[in-house]
């Protein structure tokens, strides 16, 4: 279980690349503020880290190296999600939206509004076809995963 307690270790400590005296272990830095979320791409190659900063880290999980940071919400990102194939992010943010990001890239693809209040968590169903989002507005929606429209939307 070697690889198990490594993946423990990185979870844990999420802020920009140092690593420490044991080879299981690594912290990551970078982040100015509190890490709210983190996410396994399907490969377990990278990890992203989403915060109060702003920002999505994306990071080779192995070495600890910033492959790139995700910027364009506007308040806490505080859910993130990779899809099942590992080509898209998703965020789920305080300023009431999600994002869906390009995984290699980083390019903005979609932005889901409709939500009155904070986004806590965001999914990619298995079959890639659906996001669904769920908020402080006390919803969850469901959004077409290639279109980012809004599709349905669970109260209570």
């Amino acid at each position: 279980m070697p690889v198990l307690a490594s993946t423990i270790s990185l979870c844990l400590v999420i802020f920009g690349a140092e690593p420490a005296t044991d080879s299981s272990k690594l912290t990551i830095k970078g982040h100015s503020a509190v890490v709210n979320a983190v996410a396994f791409s399907p490969d377990g190659k990278q990890l992203a880290s989403a915060s109060d900063d702003d920002t999505v880290r994306i990071v080779d999980s192995v070495t600890g190296k910033v492959l790139q940071t995700l910027k364009g919400h506007k308040d806490s990102v505080l859910g993130v999600a990779y899809s099942p194939d590992g080509t898209r992010i998703a965020t789920a943010s305080a300023d009431s939206t999600a994002k869906v990001w390009d995984a290699e890239h980083g390019k903005l693809l979609l932005a889901l509004t409709g939500h009155s209040d904070s986004v806590n968590s965001v999914a990619f169903s298995l079959d890639e076809k659906w996001i669904a989002t769920g908020s402080d507005d006390d919803t969850v929606k469901l959004w077409d995963a290639e279109t980012g429209k809004e599709k349905a939307t669970l109260k209570g």
